[in-house]
């Protein structure tokens, strides 16, 4: 990891290592999720492999299907005797995790769920209550408007499709995929077009010409339109909180997702 969370996690490394000095953890940053992934699969078939890779979490299947490359946590705990109660983590945690039969095949680090970021200096400018954050879609259109007049971009987001169509589904109790969202099998078929999905995707068509909607790169690149006062409103990671609190120059709030009102059964709990 780099930025903010790196240092922390070097921080972490450093402790461990003055209180067990007979034995030492090296972090090094291999890159976002792909890069890494792909450079520890390169490592094992060059037979130099690290002891612990941090991968996201749906990386866990394409670790797992790498035979002999990764142990199992469950089997590592076992062996060693060291006690793990896996039933402290919330179920919609440690699914992504786990097995078909419940089994913990990686250790949960850093798991991070979609936000809001909101400006809480814009939302005063545009005479909204800086306290009371959008909690609908309508809600978030009409304040999105008054943000626009105001000044600035509407919102932005990182992770498009992980925030706007899995996270959104998981919030409006509806599937991304087949077979359980891939839990009960491998046969699994995205199903994301769906009315519900068509719909937020053009309205946010239909923001994006209003300039309710900026579109600022891909991943996390978005996030400097953000800390830079130019989009009021941010959608991405809890994990990115670290760097807007240290970039922004503004006092900002955070907040969950949006919902439609009108869907049975929104909002659910989130996805991971």
């Amino acid at each position: 990891m780099g930025g903010p969370i790196g240092e922390k996690l070097n921080s972490i490394a450093e402790n461990f290592n003055k209180a067990n000095p007979d034995y030492k953890i090296v972090p090094v940053n291999k890159g976002n999720y792909s890069e890494t992934m792909t450079a520890a699969i390169a490592a094992f078939r060059s037979g130099r492999p690290p002891h612990i890779v941090q991968v996201f979490e749906v990386g866990t299947a394409t670790m797992m299907a790498a035979k002999g490359a990764v142990k199992p946590v469950y089997e590592l705990m076992a062996e060693t005797g060291e006690p793990f109660d896996q039933d402290a983590y919330l179920p919609s945690v440690i699914g992504y995790y786990t097995s078909a039969d419940g089994k913990l095949l990686s250790m949960p680090f850093n798991s991070s769920t979609p936000i809001m970021y909101y400006n809480k200096d814009a939302f005063c400018k545009a005479g909204l209550d800086p306290e009371k954050p959008p909690k609908t879609w309508p809600e978030f259109e009409t304040m999105a408007r008054k943000l626009v007049e105001a000044g600035y971009s509407g919102f932005t987001t990182g992770w498009q499709s992980w925030v706007m169509l899995e996270n959104f589904g998981a919030w409006h109790n509806i599937p991304f995929a087949t077979k359980q969202n891939g839990f009960a099998g491998l046969d699994t078929e995205l199903i994301f077009n769906d009315p519900l999905r068509i719909r937020h995707i053009r309205n946010m068509a239909e923001w994006q010409k209003e300039h309710i909607f900026v579109y600022a790169g891909r991943e996390s690149d978005s996030v400097s339109t953000f800390t830079s006062g130019k989009c009021a409103i941010y959608f991405n990671s809890s994990a990115a909180l670290a760097a807007i609190r240290r970039d922004s120059k503004f006092e900002f709030g955070t907040a969950m997702l949006p919902y439609y009102p009108d869907v049975k059964g929104a909002p659910q709990g989130s996805s991971d």
